[in-house]
């Protein structure tokens, strides 16, 4: 049985630094994200430690940051580079 694909939707940040981007990278993100519509968990994505339900997905040195809930899925953030910033400790 197939797994129906999953409506995408682009929290207002992520869409703000995906413009910052060039047309040819644009292009490269927009086509990982698509991907993740028929499956959200690929080889390769990683579950954050620490934060229920956001897994990161790499397409070279850039990170896409995203939840799955129901039918959805939600992308949070694309940044660059290796490092995104303060680690959440609980």
């Amino acid at each position: 049985m197939q797994q129906a694909s999953l409506t995408i939707f682009v929290a207002l940040s992520a869409q703000q630094q995906l413009l910052t981007f060039a047309k040819p990278l644009r292009k490269l993100l927009l086509r990982r994200l698509l991907a993740l519509r028929a499956n959200p968990r690929p080889p390769g994505v990683t579950k954050l430690e620490g934060l229920d339900h956001l897994y990161r997905i790499r397409e070279g040195d850039y990170r896409i940051i995203y939840t799955v809930r129901d039918k959805d899925l939600l992308v949070l953030a694309i940044k660059t580079g290796a490092r995104m910033g303060r680690r959440i400790s609980t």
